[in-house]
């Protein structure tokens, strides 16, 4: 069933905030393992910094989509086509920042 591009957006909301805290613990322990062994960026290996991609992709995606609901809760686009367009919105602005962030820890 094709599900329409608001309820896309709440369901890897709720995705990427569990995603988030799942594997802080990780990040935690690869970034101080790579912080004691005086690693950079440029050194970490390929699985590492594609992981902290994904990560960096669900932060800056909670954080998007966290502004949207903060919105929708105020009443501020609740109707169908601004929330079809601030959904779509969520989606292009996170991976754009990703991008953009990314290609810094890359």
């Amino acid at each position: 069933m094709d599900q329409p591009i608001p309820a896309v957006v709440s369901i890897m909301h709720r995705i990427s905030g569990a995603a988030l805290f799942l594997f802080l613990p990780f990040l935690l322990c690869m970034l101080e393992r790579e912080a004691f062994i005086g690693a950079t960026a440029a050194s970490l290996g390929v699985v590492a910094k594609l992981l902290l991609l994904a990560l960096l992709f669900a932060y800056v995606y909670h954080f998007c989509a966290g502004i949207r609901f903060l919105l929708l809760d105020k009443h501020i686009g609740v109707e169908r086509e601004p929330s079809r367009l601030s959904a779509k919105i969520v989606l292009a602005a996170s991976v754009v920042l990703t991008l953009l962030i990314g290609v810094k820890v890359w």
